[in-house]
């Protein structure tokens, strides 16, 4: 009776140790999967950096321009509400 229960419990040990071997190996092979699509992600962003690097230089030149612009706007926009002012006083006193 001894033996069958020292029997039965070295099967189960080396049941549970054969489980865990094949969820381990499993496990690893998902990381292995999720490396290589890692790498692959990696290689994409390194890509989408190198065609955007050219995008802050020229960002930085419209920027300058657009402030000349808008300075230029606001010049004309004093000029449009002055003679605006001016119309509307001129037809005030017809």
């Amino acid at each position: 009776m001894k033996a069958l229960l020292v029997t039965l419990t070295l099967l189960e040990i080396v049941l549970v140790a054969v489980v865990l071997v094949y969820y381990l190996l499993r496990i690893a092979g998902s990381l292995r999967r999720t490396s290589v699509l890692l790498g692959k992600v990696a290689f994409g962003v390194r890509a989408i950096e190198t065609q955007c690097s050219s995008i802050g230089p020229s960002v930085l030149t419209i920027n300058d321009q657009l402030t000349g612009v808008a300075g230029a706007l606001s010049d004309l926009t004093d000029l449009a509400n002055a003679r605006a002012d001016d119309a509307t006083a001129a037809s005030g006193r017809r």
